[in-house]
């Protein structure tokens, strides 16, 4: 892939500190852009300066929702240079959202491509203290300007990047988690599977009102039943029963995580017993109070790995 490079006159400071980013309130100085067209295919692609990019206001990204994203992360090692950790498991994902968003899937290798060329313009944005990373952040929208609801002709494809510590910043001080039994974040059949962003502002309105209760994030049931646990706001979940992990199954309606696969790789690796399946909300909550369940945590890009410490 040629990619068409524009360096920065003036670019933002990389900032002084190695700590206490937040998650997410500061970019880089580069992105990556390329579009789509049925006649065209991928083209255009280019790493500029980070800024704005104009599009139409009858965009079906603003009005219907058609987009992905994906998040990944590239660490600082000990001695200098920068590691991505499972970066084609994050981009066959990606391809596997678009596909169910009707959106064009991107060629694997040119991804990576434009993320590694990205990363050498901003090599230094990397941080290095404990818990910070540098959170890469892919996404595709359909641009076609048309205010009909239909499956667009034009889309574009950027990488962002920011660094960033672990989500919950305290990364191993345990959270409180509501669970959240009326209101449900996704039904077979629907989208839960796929990284879009209308799964995430769905669960906006629940999420505000748990934080208003003091807790730090929500956790889903199934939308039939009421009573099997899904996931988190934005995270998979795991559950520790001495020397089992438990993890609720992937039904369609599951995010497939890159972290929670890595627990079940790494669990099965260390000796533990890994199981995947179905959990019963009250089953589990009877489990912790007679101490069957010991441990619960959450796991994802963002979230790393942050122990849970209560349950309401």
């Amino acid at each position: 892939m040629e990619i068409a490079v524009t360096p920065v006159e003036a670019g933002k400071e990389k900032p002084v500190q190695s700590e206490g980013f937040g998650f997410g309130s500061i970019t880089t100085n580069y992105m990556f852009t390329q579009k789509y067209d049925e006649e065209n295919g991928w083209h255009d692609a280019k790493i500029e300066p980070y800024a704005p990019f104009q599009i139409d206001p009858t965009a079906n990204v603003l009005h219907y929702a058609q987009e992905i994203f994906e998040g990944t992360k590239a660490y600082r090692r000990p001695d200098g240079a920068v590691n991505l950790f499972r970066i084609h498991d994050n981009i066959r994902r990606f391809n596997n959202s678009a596909t169910r968003m009707t959106l064009p899937t991107v060629d694997e290798e040119e991804h990576l491509e434009a993320i590694v060329s990205l990363l050498k313009m901003d090599y230094d944005w990397v941080p290095a203290a404990e818990n910070t990373s540098l959170y890469i952040r892919p996404a595709l929208i359909n641009i076609e300007a048309s205010l009909g609801a239909s499956v667009g002709q034009s889309y574009m494809h950027f990488i962002i990047f920011s660094p960033v510590e672990a989500h919950f910043a305290k990364q191993f001080k345990p959270i409180s988690v509501y669970i959240e039994d009326e209101q449900v974040r996704a039904v077979r059949g629907g989208v839960g599977a796929a990284k879009t962003g209308g799964n995430y502002a769905a669960s906006q309105f629940i999420s505000r009102k748990v934080k208003k209760l003091g807790f730090r994030q929500v956790l889903w049931l199934d939308a039939i039943e009421r009573c099997f646990v899904e996931e988190m706001g934005g995270m998979n979940i795991c559950f520790v029963y001495g020397d089992t992990i438990k993890t609720p199954a992937l039904t369609g309606t599951i995010l497939p995580g890159i972290t929670r696969a890595s627990v079940i790789e790494l669990g099965r690796d260390l000796g533990y017993t890994v199981e995947e399946a179905q959990i019963d909300v009250k089953e589990l909550v009877a489990d912790i109070e007679n101490g069957l369940c010991t441990e619960a945590f959450a796991c994802g890009t963002a979230a790393v790995i942050g122990p849970i410490g209560r349950f309401q």
